[in-house]
């Protein structure tokens, strides 16, 4: 599995970049963007460690390069990276397809939220719970609406062309390279 993860950096390169840019559309509605239905195909690969990594370090680099860091940075990448290993755990036994890119997104959508959007505002913005909750249906609505569509129509492409292709494998593109890495 190791190996697997060095050898598949570029395959997270791409889903970084299609998640980052995708997230840098002006007047994109809030909410409404493609992270977990990208952490899920790629946690069918590359392990609780990689999935992790993957959510957790997606929020922290766009952070950096968008808003700066904040409190919100450390909750959000922490639930974005906790998605990525439950979604590790959830697909272990199951296929990627459609209905269970579904299943987890839909539910980890709700996970997310509730512990995103029913916590900040609370314990480091002196918002009450219920401002908090009544304000967060709208947003979970729409989450739920991009999670739908997005794990619908853009998981299983990225599992298809970028999770599992081979000719995206580090080994595949510099094959000298590849060796070097397997004696290592």
């Amino acid at each position: 599995m190791k190996l697997a993860f060095t050898m598949g950096w570029l395959k997270f390169a791409i889903g970084w970049g299609a998640v980052f840019l995708f997230r840098l559309i002006p007047f994109r509605p809030p909410n409404f963007e493609p992270m977990l239905a990208t952490i899920m195909p790629f946690s069918k690969r590359f392990g609780l460690l990689g999935s992790f990594l993957f959510g957790f370090l997606g929020i922290v680099m766009f952070d950096a390069v968008t808003s700066g860091w904040g409190v919100w940075t450390a909750v959000t990448a922490i639930a974005y990276g906790v998605l990525g290993a439950g979604s590790c755990l959830f697909f272990k036994n199951r296929e990627a397809t459609v209905r269970n890119f579904l299943s987890f997104g839909i539910v980890g959508t709700l996970f997310y939220d509730a512990v995103t959007g029913l916590t900040i505002g609370p314990i480091f913005q002196g918002q009450s719970f219920m401002v908090a909750l009544t304000g967060q249906i709208p947003f979970t609505l729409m989450h739920l609406l991009g999670t739908v569509v997005f794990a619908t129509l853009l998981s299983p492409v990225l599992y298809r062309w970028v999770v599992t292709s081979e000719q995206l494998e580090l080994g595949a593109l510099f094959p000298a390279l590849s060796k070097t890495v397997s004696k290592g």
